[in-house]
């Protein structure tokens, strides 16, 4: 009889929605195998009953640690096949273990071209792609330089790193001042020149043989970093149609990056005035937040048991139809305005269109929202109908 495939999930439970992964590999005949540092009481019933095993750890970041947890599994179950979190913080933890047990996937020696933002932007070039014009800054003199180079405003964001917690815009040399002065700037930071457009993504899903099995899109009212800077409500919608320079752009990305089973969230700029795509960076994972769970609104299918169809026997199975437009619309609790509608409003004007409402935890609060919630519809017209009804609000009366 055919030995079970060992699948190592990181942190099975983080975020929530990703603990489908386990349920749908289980389901298709892997041993599950889990590695996080809470309680085995804490985890959900439907992830308790998903994982053939779990360990815990006390420190994550402790690599002995994880390395001992990933030993023991080697050890009762036979060879690991994969270990992965689908995870951007557990990126490098994912390689330095694949590595150590030769598992398939990202090593150590892959890492730099997709942790790194000057690297990413050393690829895009060599791919003969536009970026916006930047580099890695020595020290606060050689910012300076660089920021009178570039020309104000500019961004400054870590070389490595995730989110969008630690990126600034820095309008005026006395911003830049006040920038070292507040801030640890002893790691690599990239400054970059300002690119006036809209942030678009190119999202989905290779197959064994770097093959796009899937791809889909978002669009943002307003970009991540206003909504973490100005504490902005925001929305972002999965389109139906998906922009041709969008699709060449992104494939010719996951081709040059040889993006192999695996999830991808690339980022561009659409510039104003000429509506021309530049590629900002990448990244080998799902999209964050309910996106993940969006992809299913919009096709009708099961992306987290087409993921684990294509580990098995590299099918991915589901037609792709995109019969939605679908769209998440964040509220936030901390306003000095009211929202016009209430839930119980917005329950009885969407109606079936309204998927469903999402409250939504503190560590995403700052972009997500206080509460989430997700829409879909056949046309762009009902759902920006839809979106302007739920952000409705009326300013606090005093």
């Amino acid at each position: 009889m055919k030995q079970p495939k060992n699948f190592i999930i990181i942190s099975p439970h983080f975020p929530e929605n990703f603990s489908t992964f386990a349920v749908c590999l289980r389901e298709r005949g892997f041993n599950t195998l889990g590695i996080a540092d809470i309680a085995y009481d804490q985890l959900s019933d439907t992830l308790k009953n998903a994982l053939t095993e779990y360990y815990r750890v006390d420190d994550m970041n402790d690599y002995d640690q994880m390395y001992r947890a990933v030993a023991f599994f080697a050890h009762k179950y036979g060879r690991i096949d994969r270990i992965e979190s689908h995870n951007e913080h557990w990126l490098e933890l994912d390689a330095q273990l694949r590595t150590d047990f030769n598992v398939v996937g990202y090593n150590l020696t892959d890492l730099e071209p997709i942790k790194k933002k000057s690297s990413m932007k050393k690829q895009f070039r060599m791919l003969d792609l536009p970026v916006a014009e930047g580099r890695v800054f020595s020290d606060e003199e050689d910012a300076f330089f660089l920021a009178e180079e570039l020309g104000y405003p500019v961004i400054v964001k870590p070389d490595s790193g995730v989110g969008a917690g630690d990126t600034y815009k820095i309008k005026s040399p006395d911003e830049l001042t006040k920038l070292f002065n507040e801030n640890d700037m002893t790691n690599d930071f990239i400054m970059e020149e300002f690119i006036p457009g809209d942030v678009v993504t190119f999202d989905g899903l290779c197959d064994q043989e770097g093959q796009i099995v899937f791809y889909s899109s978002l669009d943002y009212n307003i970009a991540v970093l206003e909504t973490v800077e100005n504490d902005s409500d925001m929305y972002f919608y999965l389109p139906r149609e998906i922009p041709e320079d969008l699709i060449e752009m992104g494939s010719k990305i996951v081709e040059g990056f040889q993006v192999k089973e695996r999830f991808f969230h690339f980022e561009f700029f659409r510039t104003y005035p000429n509506s021309e795509l530049l590629p900002l960076e990448v990244n080998m994972r799902p999209p964050g937040g309910p996106t993940i769970d969006m992809f299913n609104y919009v096709n009708e299918f099961n992306i987290f048991a087409e993921y684990a169809n294509i580990v098995k026997e590299n099918q991915f199975k589901a037609p792709i139809n995109r019969l939605y437009s679908c769209a998440y619309i964040s509220r936030k609790a901390n306003k000095i305005f009211n929202y016009t509608h209430d839930n119980e409003a917005i329950r009885q004007k969407l109606g079936e269109s309204l998927v469903g409402i999402q409250s939504i935890p503190d560590i995403f609060s700052t972009i997500l929202g206080t509460e989430g919630y997700i829409v879909r519809c056949p046309e762009l017209e009902e759902l920006f109908d839809h979106i302007n009804y739920i952000s409705q609000r009326q300013e606090a009366v005093s």
